[in-house]
């Protein structure tokens, strides 16, 4: 990594991971970000969230925004794009995003924690960390770096945040490519691994045709990945524990712009904002 670390490098990407995870989170679990959307005039959620997270690529066909977000199934893309755009610019989709996004953090933050030093020193950290990575290979992080860093605090975290969030995702599809896994295929693996059984009643994946998921199961146990009553194999829950290694190395190059004393000072000020996050449930 060229520097002297005092934490493992996966640890850092796995923590950094646990602590910003919860902020990118208001954007689909609060209601602000949803409000701000459906106000352009946005239709149901789903429209809001293919337009605006896909926005930072610019109007790309229904094509490419499937390929760039991986997980979703064959169709499910091209229901809110391109038509999203047809009234409303990927621009104001964007801004509406962050708009509402900044808004619930500040209102499960409060002003105390919203205003303090801690919370403006985050963001500066996160941001140095998120606007410092390679884009190389990381389309959805590349588009998030063309976009402005906001000057207010709340919002700067929120963006970089979810820089980071797209820098790992990025990593995380290669990570699921090179071990060929599709995207159904991947929350599969999710939901086992969050006990959820059966797995195709995971709520990413329960919605699509019965014959798709009976599809997408039998492939999986004829590769020996989960068992007859849809169990991870050893197999199966060996290859998971690679994907997430392999997304953790992958997710490290922007802390290599950080000290391992700005590392501390990060964790340090993210773990109270972090904390009242959860304790919300990000809502």
């Amino acid at each position: 990594m060229g520097k002297t670390r005092l934490h493992p490098i996966t640890h850092i990407a796995r923590r950094m991971f646990e602590l910003l995870e919860p902020i990118c989170l208001v954007t689909f679990l609060a209601d602000e970000c949803n409000e701000e959307l459906a106000a352009l005039g946005h239709r149901t959620y789903w429209d809001g969230y293919f337009a605006s997270r896909a926005a930072p690529l610019g109007r790309v066909p229904a094509q490419v925004v499937h390929a760039a977000f991986y997980s979703f199934a064959e169709g499910e893309a091209a229901r809110h794009i391109p038509s999203s755009w047809e009234t409303i610019s990927p621009e104001a989709s964007v801004a509406a995003r962050e708009r509402g996004s900044a808004a619930s953090l500040r209102r499960i933050l409060g002003d105390e924690l919203a205003d303090s030093p801690g919370l403006v020193r985050a963001a500066d950290l996160t941001t140095k960390a998120a606007t410092s990575a390679p884009t190389e290979g990381r389309v959805m992080y590349a588009g998030m770096r063309t976009l402005e860093v906001p000057s207010d605090p709340v919002a700067r975290l929120w963006h970089s945040a979810t820089m980071l969030r797209e820098h790992r995702g990025d990593g995380h599809v290669a990570a699921l490519v090179g071990a060929g896994i599709g995207g159904t295929e991947a929350h599969v693996l999710c939901a086992l691994e969050q006990g959820i059984h059966p797995p195709e009643s995971f709520g990413r994946i329960h919605h699509l045709p019965k014959e798709r998921l009976a599809a997408v199961m039998e492939g999986m146990r004829e590769r020996g990945l989960i068992d007859f009553d849809g169990h991870f194999t050893d197999a199966g829950r060996a290859l998971k524990h690679r994907i997430e290694t392999l997304t953790d190395e992958l997710a490290i190059p922007p802390y290599d712009a950080l000290s391992s004393a700005e590392l501390d000072e990060l964790f340090t000020n993210l773990e109270p904002i972090t904390a009242a996050l959860v304790a919300t449930g990000s809502q």
